[in-house]
């Protein structure tokens, strides 16, 4: 049987070459057919029904333009050719195929995929820089050539998106220039405060801000020793956490909630400051003759307008103020300070993590282990976590939608402290070391952290934080350069961050020693 083959294929060696040939030339044929046509917006159309495709992209610059070019979406989410077009395509089918048939887009949150962080996962680098070969030409405006200039400096860390991200699919609600309407009307509401709250002994109390309806609460927070950062054996604790060190804390008045956008407008009508050169100054408080009175508000230099929506469109009111720097929270106390007449500041990391713990030494202020509720755990993958506890106290990955929330979302901490775990990051007036309680000594009386640095504490985690990252002892620290990628101004903003939009603040208030209050 075998010799009858052998001979067989000996003789028709010509056809059987041709049959494969033919065979070869239909499959590239059928091939290169089944590429065109996946590869239609039509096609594209038919799988992804979502808000952000074909309304947005036929009101996009890539679709509605003067020179009357239209960007196709394969032209946007797969690379060109030449970079690996049908492997990226191959794997994004496949991707596609599982996600219809396991998953219902309509449960997708489309908002959460649409961010600088997100976009590089959909979209190539590589098939913008192919279109737009010239960073540079004629009808250029200056913001663009110092943003290209700046892109082609750092081009291995930078994405076409951190700048352009809703070219391809229209946002109504972006703003891409400098936002001077942001704010506006702010500090101009009818005046019922005309003075502060007036201490009489040490208790908590509502703050009224002086020139405005805004008033917030304080906690009086009673001071004692505690133990600050996490034991060796306390699920996923990083070096940073320790030696856990006793310390001693005085009282102090600390704020309910984060400063909130209604709170951060007052001060930001009645001190923003029109134009650059705020920016390239120090900021702070200037001193200035013949000020006086609790609304006087002119010895404050304020922020400038940001680049952008600096709430992301997620809505001002009582959600925490979001996207400013450090030295534009700093600055915000100095302000509040002087309209008051208290000494409020942010807190040390000692009086943060203090009044976090509420008397706790576990990894959370309630009752909760970090490994039951992480979404690394294997288990917790296929089988989900129990939760219901930690919702309670708690916005974060699992729970946030991808944005802040209102502080009423949750229950407070033993102390009467809303969002102390989760919502948006606190700065801490403390330099970061990872080092910083090596230096403390037990029995240590308000520490204030390294005398310098390069980057500031920031304490809590954020809506984007796994249950990991905001035990109570968990530490972390801005980063300054990564997070001002977008902002396309020389220099850059000392006021707004561009990339940052989990970072936010609370006021601590000072004991005043010589009454007691």
């Amino acid at each position: 049987m075998l010799k009858k083959i052998g001979a067989f294929l000996r003789k028709n060696i010509l056809l059987l070459l041709f049959i494969s040939f033919f065979i070869g030339i239909l499959a590239t044929i059928i091939g290169n057919k089944a590429i065109e046509y996946t590869s239609t917006d039509e096609f594209c159309a038919s799988c992804h029904v979502h808000p952000h495709v074909f309304a947005s992209w036929k009101l996009s610059t890539h679709y509605d333009n003067k020179a009357g070019i239209k960007v196709h979406c394969v032209d946007c989410h797969l690379p060109p050719k030449e970079h690996g077009y049908l492997v990226e395509k191959a794997r994004l089918g496949l991707k596609d195929i599982y996600g219809y048939l396991t998953k219902d887009s309509a449960e997708f949150n489309w908002e959460a995929k649409r961010t600088v962080e997100q976009a590089p996962h959909f979209t190539s680098k590589a098939s913008c820089v192919k279109c737009h070969a010239n960073l540079f030409p004629l009808t250029l405006k200056k913001e663009g050539q110092d943003a290209h200039l700046y892109y082609s400096q750092n081009e291995a860390t930078l994405e076409c998106t951190n700048c352009h991200l809703n070219v391809g699919h229209y946002d109504p609600k972006a703003k891409h220039t400098s936002n001077s309407e942001f704010g506006k009307g702010s500090g101009k509401n009818q005046i019922i405060y005309t003075e502060s709250t007036k201490l009489e002994k040490f208790a908590s109390f509502t703050e009224k801000v002086p020139g405005s309806t805004i008033s917030f609460n304080m906690v009086a927070i009673p001071g004692g020793k505690f133990k600050i950062g996490s034991p060796q054996t306390e699920p996923f604790r990083r070096a940073d956490e320790g030696p856990v060190k006793e310390i001693v804390l005085s009282p102090f008045y600390m704020a309910e909630v984060e400063v909130s956008w209604d709170e951060f407008l007052v001060f930001y009508g009645k001190t923003k400051r029109q134009g650059r050169t705020s920016d390239t100054k120090s900021t702070g408080i200037t001193e200035v003759k013949g000020a006086g009175g609790a609304g006087e508000v002119d010895a404050v230099s304020g922020p400038t307008p940001p680049y952008g929506q600096p709430d992301q469109n997620w809505g001002l009111g009582s959600r925490p103020a979001i996207t400013m720097r450090f030295a534009t929270a700093e600055t915000y106390c100095k302000w509040l300070s002087q309209v008051t007449g208290k000494k409020y500041r942010l807190p040390t990391e000692a009086e943060w993590e203090y009044a976090c713990r509420a008397g706790s030494q576990d990894p959370y202020f309630f009752k909760g282990d970090p490994k039951k509720y992480s979404k690394d755990r294997f288990w917790n993958k296929i089988f989900g976590a129990d939760t219901t506890n930690i919702n309670r106290y708690v916005i974060y990955s699992a729970n946030s939608k991808a944005r802040t929330q209102q502080p009423n979302a949750v229950k407070a901490n033993p102390f009467g402290l809303k969002n102390m775990l989760g919502n948006v990051a606190e700065f801490c007036s403390d330099w970061y070391s990872p080092d910083a309680y090596t230096a403390l000594s037990d029995g240590v009386k308000d520490p204030k952290g390294p005398a310098s640095g390069t980057e500031r504490v920031i304490r809590g985690g954020s809506f984007k934080s796994d249950p990991a990252e905001i035990r109570c002892a968990a530490r972390d620290f801005t980063r300054d350069v990564d997070w001002m990628k977008t902002d396309p101004q020389i220099p850059k903003s000392v006021w707004w961050y561009s990339d940052c939009n989990m970072v936010g603040f609370r006021v601590v208030c000072e004991v005043d020693e010589s009454s007691g209050n």
